[in-house]
């Protein structure tokens, strides 16, 4: 008999003796100041919060179901059981953050913490037995519990477990490891989740609890801890010196939500969004697994002196398995303003044979030199100034029109967004801000002149957020432009940082509206024409986010309309279409993102038999490898021999290797060419409108 077969035995009475011994693990309490701090929360979401919140009996389901997510969303430690005694938390858990009484919920995470205990340590039992890994049987475990309803009995959560295992060395045992590799990696990775857990302060808790009561609300408000207070000050200060990325938990995982423009891994070119990271080590240092590892853990892993190296096991976003990872270099920087700098080139568009000159902008930010523009400083640095620049220097080369390139630009200060579209346009209003009392303030370029009239064109895609989703909706209310890409993100909420006596709270106060009305929150900017895009939104933006707030309208104000680009929008998109059609990489992104797609909604479940695993790993890698390939024969690039060789290894670009990098970079380069071809076909629909005119 496989041992495997025996663990449903055994796990019983493991269960049976720690849970009913004295606990070693220290029974957690909340402090004094966490108490207080529970009130002040209480009061600054009630009174600060941009959303008229009650706290009544469905909001404390909402928040006690929150919390039990957050403890054990995978339904994987706690029974039915454990919970009973905490049940009365759903309707009193407004009442206990009021009142600063948290005891009971602390409770019901020693609770927690005594059933993952229970398992790790079971899990190094079996591993101190010393394994036997068969992988012949047809079982098959589900991936995705959070639906799944609270076991009854230890026996369900035992065979549960019993797969888990099996998967994690199955896993392992895909990646050419052997036995004693295996079962080396595991005791590490169980050792150090059971070392994590026994390490859990009393704050931990309290953020995990203060999490599920502010997320029941919206998910850019939150509390901060004093030392994640600390952390914040330094991203915001730009000095922190790391990889340029930003990071968010994903169950038991940590996913990349964001790469910091200019950054050390967006110039890497080896991370991108939703890419889940499994293992960090240092330059010379072992890889340590990260699953399961609190988020602020994780980024101190990932920190370090600039000039240092970094290595993290990445399993790509695309990947349907946690085998199908890669371990990438990186080299830690810090990010300056000028890395972050609008920049332009000019590309030239053929057509019947004759070059026409068409100028590109990127803006990966909207950023100024806030510290010399306050010391009042003539020369000081920021978006406009610096875009203003760029378009002087393009107009001097006769350009025939402008692209503006805010693809992955998260946005940055608000005052640059108001003063860029200035720049195209001859004053008026830019965005509205509305309060939680329902007041709105307009903002606007109050400055006389337009620099640039002519033809305009504002690429986006789902990374595109806040103030650059203010100038892109900005384009399309004045008819200034035409805005290409894909949807952005749709964060159209204003946060603030208060100080807690303990802590600090970040309370959405506002939200955006355009000048026509309309909210970016949630839906984000719609694109004139779409591009395909490989960003699944259901994985990042805010709609994807849970209790997002709801997208609305306020009344428009009064603007000039500067052109009706709606008049030849359908020519436009025929044209656009047609050359997709026949454009390769734009081939390649909308069948990718549809195999993707297809491919998540069917990986429910991973089978535990090594050969059919196998076959439905290669089965899945092959159609991603097919259509990539498809892609390289069309631009006569050399094919690949695995599906994972389409990812960097972390080395930086070659500058003077322009072509085959953009090759390599279908999404990035073939969405600024064609939006480029877009505006050329723009600029001639406007010359004959206006010869029809004259």
């Amino acid at each position: 008999m496989s041992l495997f077969a025996t663990l449903s035995r055994s796990v019983a009475l493991a269960v049976m003796l720690v849970i009913t011994s004295p606990a070693a693990l220290a029974q957690l309490a909340p402090t004094d100041e966490q108490r207080q701090a529970a009130v002040e929360i209480a009061d600054s979401l009630r009174y600060g919060h941009y959303a008229d919140i009650t706290f009544d009996e469905q909001w404390s389901q909402e928040a006690f179901q929150r919390y039990l997510d957050i403890l054990d969303g995978q339904r994987s430690y706690l029974l039915s059981r454990d919970i009973e005694p905490y049940r009365h938390l759903e309707s009193s858990m407004a009442e206990m953050l009021f009142e600063g009484n948290l005891d009971d919920a602390f409770e019901l995470y020693n609770r927690l913490s005594e059933r993952h205990i229970v398992r790790l340590e079971w899990l190094l039992e079996r591993l101190d037995e010393g394994l036997t890994f068969e992988f012949e049987s047809d079982e098959r475990l589900e991936i995705d519990r959070e639906e799944a309803p609270w076991a009854t009995r230890d026996s369900e959560l035992d065979e549960l477990w019993r797969k888990r295992l099996k998967n994690d060395a199955l896993t392992l045992a895909l990646t050419d490891q052997d036995d004693e590799q295996i079962e080396a990696n595991l005791r590490q990775r169980y050792e150090g989740q059971l070392k994590r857990i026994r390490q859990t302060e009393s704050e931990d808790v309290f953020g995990l609890l203060m999490a599920s009561v502010s997320s029941t609300i919206d998910p850019h408000t939150g509390y901060l801890s004093p030392r994640q207070g600390e952390s914040f000050d330094i991203q915001m200060s730009l000095s922190l010196e790391g990889i340029g990325a930003l990071l968010q938990a994903d169950g038991e995982y940590v996913k990349v939500s964001s790469l910091v423009p200019g950054g050390p891994a967006d110039r890497a070119g080896v991370l991108e969004p939703a890419d889940r990271i499994i293992a960090v080590g240092q330059e010379d240092g072992e890889m340590v697994n990260v699953i399961g590892m609190r988020l602020d853990n994780v980024v101190d892993l990932i920190r370090g002196p600039k000039g240092s190296v970094v290595r993290l096991d990445v399993v790509p976003a695309q990947a349907v398995d946690m085998t199908r990872s890669q371990i990438v270099e990186i080299t830690r920087d810090t990010v300056s303003l000028e890395d972050q700098a609008a920049s332009s080139e000019i590309i030239e568009v053929l057509r019947d044979g004759e070059p026409h000159r068409i100028g590109v902008i990127s803006i990966p930010t909207f950023y100024v030199d806030f510290d010399a523009w306050q010391a009042g400083e003539e020369g000081y640095r920021s978006t406009t100034r610096d875009v203003a620049r760029e378009i002087q220097s393009l107009k001097k080369e006769g350009i025939e029109g402008i692209v503006l390139d805010l693809s992955n630009n998260g946005g940055g200060a608000l005052q640059e967004a108001n003063s860029l579209i200035g720049l195209f346009i001859d004053r008026g209003p830019t965005v509205q801000v509305r309060d939680a009392q329902g007041r709105i303030q307009l903002y606007g370029d109050t400055e006389a002149g337009t620099l640039y009239d002519g033809p305009l064109t504002v690429l986006v895609n789902r990374l595109s957020a806040s103030a650059s989703e203010i100038f892109a909706g900005a384009i399309q209310d004045y008819g200034r432009g035409i805005v290409v890409g894909s949807p952005t993100f749709g964060k159209g909420t204003v946060q603030t940082l208060n100080d807690l006596s303990h802590g600090q709270i970040k309370l959405t106060r506002a939200k955006f509206y355009r000048i026509s009305g309309d909210s970016t929150q949630n839906r984000g900017v719609e694109p004139d024409i779409t591009f395909p895009s490989l960003i699944d939104p259901d994985r990042i933006g805010e709609s994807s986010l849970d209790n997002a707030l709801a997208r609305d309208t306020v009344q428009n104000v009064q603007y000039r309309r500067y052109g009706s680009p709606e008049d030849v929008l359908a020519t436009l998109i025929t044209q656009h279409k047609t050359r997709a059609e026949q454009n390769p990489n734009f081939r390649y992104l909308e069948r990718q993102s549809t195999l993707a797609r297809q491919l998540r909604e069917q990986h429910t479940s991973v089978s535990l038999n090594r050969e059919q695993r196998q076959r439905e790993l290669d089965a899945q890698e092959a159609e991603q490898l097919s259509l990539e390939n498809q892609r390289r024969r069309a631009l006569s690039l050399p094919e690949l021999e695995e599906w994972m060789d389409a990812r960097g290894d972390g080395s930086e670009p070659d500058a003077t290797d322009e072509d085959d990098n953009n090759d390599e970079m279908p999404v990035d380069r073939a969405h600024v060419l064609e939006a480029a071809e877009i505006l050329l076909d723009y600029a001639h629909l406007q010359n004959i409108q206006r010869m029809a005119r004259r």
